[in-house]
Protein backbone atom coordinates (compact mmCIF):
# COMPACT_ATOMS: atom_id res chain seq x y z
CA UNK A 1 0.00 0.00 0.00
CA UNK A 2 1.36 3.40 -0.98
CA UNK A 3 1.58 6.37 1.38
CA UNK A 4 -1.16 8.08 -0.65
CA UNK A 5 -3.45 5.04 -0.21
CA UNK A 6 -2.70 4.84 3.51
CA UNK A 7 -3.46 8.54 3.91
CA UNK A 8 -6.73 8.17 1.99
CA UNK A 9 -7.81 5.14 4.05
CA UNK A 10 -6.94 6.95 7.29
CA UNK A 11 -8.89 10.06 6.25
CA UNK A 12 -11.92 7.94 5.31
CA UNK A 13 -11.81 6.08 8.65
CA UNK A 14 -11.54 9.33 10.64
CA UNK A 15 -14.42 10.89 8.68
CA UNK A 16 -16.64 7.93 9.60
CA UNK A 17 -15.56 8.16 13.21
CA UNK A 18 -16.34 11.88 13.29
CA UNK A 19 -19.82 11.24 11.94
CA UNK A 20 -20.50 8.70 14.71
CA UNK A 21 -19.17 11.01 17.41
CA UNK A 22 -21.03 14.05 16.08
CA UNK A 23 -24.27 12.05 16.03
CA UNK A 24 -23.74 10.92 19.64
CA UNK A 25 -23.07 14.52 20.74
CA UNK A 26 -26.23 15.68 18.95
CA UNK A 27 -28.30 13.05 20.80
CA UNK A 28 -26.92 14.16 24.19
CA UNK A 29 -29.10 17.25 24.52
CA UNK A 30 -29.90 17.20 28.25
CA UNK A 31 -28.03 18.93 31.07
CA UNK A 32 -28.30 17.78 34.67
CA UNK A 33 -26.31 17.18 37.80
CA UNK A 34 -24.44 13.89 37.52
CA UNK A 35 -23.86 11.15 40.07
CA UNK A 36 -20.50 9.44 39.52
CA UNK A 37 -19.17 6.41 41.37
CA UNK A 38 -15.45 5.54 41.46
CA UNK A 39 -15.11 2.00 42.78
CA UNK A 40 -12.97 -1.14 42.42
CA UNK A 41 -9.87 -2.47 44.15
CA UNK A 42 -7.38 -0.37 42.20
CA UNK A 43 -5.60 2.80 43.29
CA UNK A 44 -6.86 6.17 42.09
CA UNK A 45 -10.52 6.43 43.07
CA UNK A 46 -10.11 9.41 45.38
CA UNK A 47 -7.32 10.87 43.26
CA UNK A 48 -9.61 10.90 40.22
CA UNK A 49 -12.26 12.70 42.25
CA UNK A 50 -9.73 15.27 43.44
CA UNK A 51 -8.70 15.84 39.83
CA UNK A 52 -12.32 16.62 39.05
CA UNK A 53 -12.33 19.13 41.91
CA UNK A 54 -9.51 20.96 40.13
CA UNK A 55 -11.53 20.90 36.91
CA UNK A 56 -14.62 22.24 38.69
CA UNK A 57 -12.63 25.04 40.34
CA UNK A 58 -11.23 25.97 36.94
CA UNK A 59 -14.81 26.66 35.87
CA UNK A 60 -15.56 28.66 39.01
CA UNK A 61 -17.76 26.03 40.66
CA UNK A 62 -18.14 25.77 44.43
CA UNK A 63 -17.11 22.38 45.88
CA UNK A 64 -17.89 20.46 49.06
CA UNK A 65 -15.83 17.47 50.23
CA UNK A 66 -16.72 14.95 52.94
CA UNK A 67 -14.11 12.28 53.75
CA UNK A 68 -15.76 9.45 55.66
CA UNK A 69 -12.87 7.17 56.64
CA UNK A 70 -9.71 9.22 56.53
CA UNK A 71 -8.98 10.76 59.89
CA UNK A 72 -5.72 12.51 59.03
CA UNK A 73 -5.38 16.14 57.99
CA UNK A 74 -1.88 16.05 56.50
CA UNK A 75 -2.60 14.84 52.97
CA UNK A 76 -1.42 16.82 49.99
CA UNK A 77 -4.89 17.15 48.52
CA UNK A 78 -6.33 18.63 51.68
CA UNK A 79 -3.38 20.99 52.13
CA UNK A 80 -3.94 22.30 48.62
CA UNK A 81 -7.72 22.34 48.26
CA UNK A 82 -8.59 23.56 51.75
CA UNK A 83 -6.79 26.81 50.95
CA UNK A 84 -8.97 27.39 47.87
CA UNK A 85 -11.74 29.96 48.42
CA UNK A 86 -14.51 27.87 46.82
CA UNK A 87 -13.86 24.57 48.67
CA UNK A 88 -15.60 23.41 51.85
CA UNK A 89 -13.51 20.44 53.11
CA UNK A 90 -14.48 18.09 55.97
CA UNK A 91 -12.38 15.23 57.36
CA UNK A 92 -15.08 13.21 59.10
CA UNK A 93 -13.47 9.86 59.87
CA UNK A 94 -11.26 8.65 62.68
CA UNK A 95 -9.01 6.45 60.60
CA UNK A 96 -9.29 2.97 59.19
CA UNK A 97 -11.70 0.52 60.80
CA UNK A 98 -8.88 -1.81 61.83
CA UNK A 99 -7.46 1.08 63.87
CA UNK A 100 -10.65 2.10 65.67
CA UNK A 101 -12.06 -1.43 66.19
CA UNK A 102 -15.22 0.02 67.76
CA UNK A 103 -18.51 -0.55 65.92
CA UNK A 104 -20.60 1.81 68.04
CA UNK A 105 -18.06 4.61 67.76
CA UNK A 106 -17.54 4.11 64.01
CA UNK A 107 -21.31 4.14 63.44
CA UNK A 108 -21.76 7.35 65.43
CA UNK A 109 -18.87 9.01 63.59
CA UNK A 110 -20.33 8.09 60.19
CA UNK A 111 -23.80 9.31 61.14
CA UNK A 112 -22.44 12.64 62.35
CA UNK A 113 -20.60 12.90 59.06
CA UNK A 114 -23.72 12.16 57.06
CA UNK A 115 -25.47 15.15 58.66
CA UNK A 116 -22.71 17.33 57.19
CA UNK A 117 -23.05 15.58 53.82
CA UNK A 118 -26.84 16.09 53.90
CA UNK A 119 -26.34 19.83 54.39
CA UNK A 120 -24.14 19.93 51.30
CA UNK A 121 -26.58 17.81 49.29
CA UNK A 122 -29.35 20.30 50.11
CA UNK A 123 -27.35 23.40 49.15
CA UNK A 124 -27.78 24.41 45.48
CA UNK A 125 -24.83 26.79 45.82
CA UNK A 126 -22.50 23.78 46.14
CA UNK A 127 -22.19 22.57 42.57
CA UNK A 128 -19.91 19.57 43.16
CA UNK A 129 -19.99 17.31 46.23
CA UNK A 130 -17.31 14.64 46.76
CA UNK A 131 -18.27 11.90 49.22
CA UNK A 132 -14.91 10.24 49.63
CA UNK A 133 -14.93 6.59 50.80
CA UNK A 134 -18.69 6.64 51.35
CA UNK A 135 -19.03 3.03 50.22
CA UNK A 136 -17.48 1.75 53.46
CA UNK A 137 -20.00 3.27 55.92
CA UNK A 138 -22.76 1.89 53.70
CA UNK A 139 -21.18 -1.56 53.40
CA UNK A 140 -20.53 -1.83 57.14
CA UNK A 141 -24.10 -0.76 57.95
CA UNK A 142 -23.14 2.47 59.69
CA UNK A 143 -25.41 4.42 57.35
CA UNK A 144 -28.87 3.47 56.13
CA UNK A 145 -28.80 2.75 52.39
CA UNK A 146 -32.34 3.99 51.80
CA UNK A 147 -31.54 7.31 53.48
CA UNK A 148 -28.38 7.79 51.44
CA UNK A 149 -30.15 6.99 48.16
CA UNK A 150 -33.07 9.28 49.01
CA UNK A 151 -30.74 12.19 49.83
CA UNK A 152 -28.86 11.65 46.58
CA UNK A 153 -32.07 11.52 44.54
CA UNK A 154 -33.44 14.70 46.11
CA UNK A 155 -30.34 16.87 45.79
CA UNK A 156 -30.47 20.08 43.69
CA UNK A 157 -31.04 19.33 40.00
CA UNK A 158 -27.71 20.71 38.77
CA UNK A 159 -25.54 19.45 41.62
CA UNK A 160 -22.86 16.90 40.69
CA UNK A 161 -21.80 14.22 43.19
CA UNK A 162 -18.79 11.90 43.15
CA UNK A 163 -18.72 8.88 45.47
CA UNK A 164 -15.53 6.88 45.97
CA UNK A 165 -14.69 3.59 47.62
CA UNK A 166 -14.36 -0.14 47.05
CA UNK A 167 -17.36 -2.42 46.77
CA UNK A 168 -19.96 0.14 45.71
CA UNK A 169 -23.37 -1.48 46.31
CA UNK A 170 -25.51 -2.38 43.30
CA UNK A 171 -28.28 0.03 44.30
CA UNK A 172 -25.80 2.91 44.31
CA UNK A 173 -24.35 1.91 40.93
CA UNK A 174 -27.84 1.64 39.45
CA UNK A 175 -28.67 5.16 40.60
CA UNK A 176 -25.40 6.58 39.27
CA UNK A 177 -25.03 8.15 35.83
CA UNK A 178 -21.39 7.08 35.46
CA UNK A 179 -19.62 4.20 37.23
CA UNK A 180 -15.88 3.63 36.87
CA UNK A 181 -14.16 0.57 38.28
CA UNK A 182 -10.46 0.89 39.07
CA UNK A 183 -8.59 -2.39 38.55
CA UNK A 184 -5.63 -3.40 40.71
CA UNK A 185 -2.92 -4.92 38.53
CA UNK A 186 0.18 -4.06 40.53
CA UNK A 187 0.82 -1.94 43.64
CA UNK A 188 4.11 -0.74 45.12
CA UNK A 189 2.92 -1.36 48.69
CA UNK A 190 2.92 -5.12 48.11
CA UNK A 191 6.62 -4.84 47.26
CA UNK A 192 7.30 -3.28 50.66
CA UNK A 193 7.32 0.37 49.52
CA UNK A 194 5.83 2.88 51.93
CA UNK A 195 3.14 5.41 50.93
CA UNK A 196 4.89 8.32 49.25
CA UNK A 197 4.18 12.04 49.68
CA UNK A 198 2.69 13.52 46.55
CA UNK A 199 1.67 10.10 45.24
CA UNK A 200 -0.22 8.33 48.04
CA UNK A 201 -0.52 11.11 50.63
Amino acid sequence: MTETERAHRYRTRMQRKKEVIDAAIARAGRTQGLLLVHTGNGKGKSSAAFGMIARALGHGLRVGVAQFIKGRSDTGEEAFFRSQPHVDWHVLGEGYTWDTQNLERDTATAQRGWVIAQNMLRDPAIELVVLDELTYPIKFGWLDMATVLNDLKNRPAMQHVIITGRGAPDALCQLADTVTEMTDIKHAFRSGIQAQKGIDL
